[in-house]
């Protein structure tokens, strides 16, 4: 991999592929790893961007509080150091916060956006209260009561599963807390819907544990010209459960 300095930190991404800029946002608490399988379907068509988000992967963090917004500017500053001046930006769950983040703060630099198994919606007081929550628990106890809360609501399939729990159990605490405070704390993006221009892709499988399908279904019902593909008997993992519609779908943003 590759790693710029940024922001105060080491940001690593891998680049792979040839055509048409394509940056691939990863979800919480992962890495750029999970795109890898589709990855391998894109690469004739797109030059794929893969960055580990701060925090996660083999990318470093900082001790000061930050936002998801602060995530996209990462992101900005990759592309503006790799001469990228228009890409289609991706983003899986958590990442989808960061692309949304991005498309508001950089429309210039959005040429189409995706968002798989991702919302628009802040979070609930309820929810909010529960990654503070987890954030402590990480503190006290480690990366590993993510991992048994999260793993088997990530994906029914065992092999998926296996692969995301021992993915979670090599992220950094640091990174891990940071995450779930950005997550708690970021901003409702429904009104930014209204304003997208560009391309855009939607995608979410029906059996989804931790993001219910119907935000993506509202998301679609607000942006009239999106494309929206809903997997049957998908899980939350739709690059590693269902590579070859993934890739099929993201495709549209060529």
């Amino acid at each position: 991999m590759e790693k710029i300095n940024i922001n105060g930190l080491s940001l690593a991404y891998d680049r792979r592929g040839k055509g048409t800029p394509l940056v691939l946002i990863h979800g919480f608490p992962l890495d750029h790893t999970t795109w890898n399988e589709t990855a391998v379907l894109l690469e004739d068509t797109f030059d794929l961007i893969m960055p580990d988000l701060r925090g996660f992967g083999q990318s470093t963090t900082i001790s000061e509080a930050y936002a998801i917004d602060d995530m996209a500017t990462d992101i900005a500053g990759l592309l503006d150091h790799l001469g990228i001046e228009k890409a289609g930006i991706v983003g899986h769950s958590m990442g989808g916060y960061v692309a949304l983040a991005f498309a508001r703060l950089h429309p210039t630099h959005v040429r189409g956006l995706g968002l798989v198994s991702s919302q628009v919606l802040a979070d609930s007081p309820e929810r909010k209260q529960g990654r503070y929550d987890m954030a402590a628990k990480v503190g006290g106890n480690g990366v590993g009561v993510v991992a048994d809360a999260m793993a088997p609501k990530l994906s029914a399939d065992a092999r998926v599963q296996e692969f995301v729990r021992d993915l979670i159990m090599r992220q950094s605490p640091a990174g891990v807390m940071g995450a779930l405070k950005a997550m708690a704390e970021r901003e409702d993006s429904t009104s930014l819907l209204a304003l997208l221009k560009f391309a855009i892709v939607i995608l979410h499988g029906n059996a989804d544990e931790l993001i219910p399908v119907d935000r993506s279904r509202e998301m679609k019902a607000a942006i009239v010209h999106a494309e929206f593909v809903e997997l049957k008997g998908i899980g939350h993992m739709p690059m590693m459960e269902d590579t070859k519609r993934t890739a099929e779908t993201l495709r549209l943003l060529k």
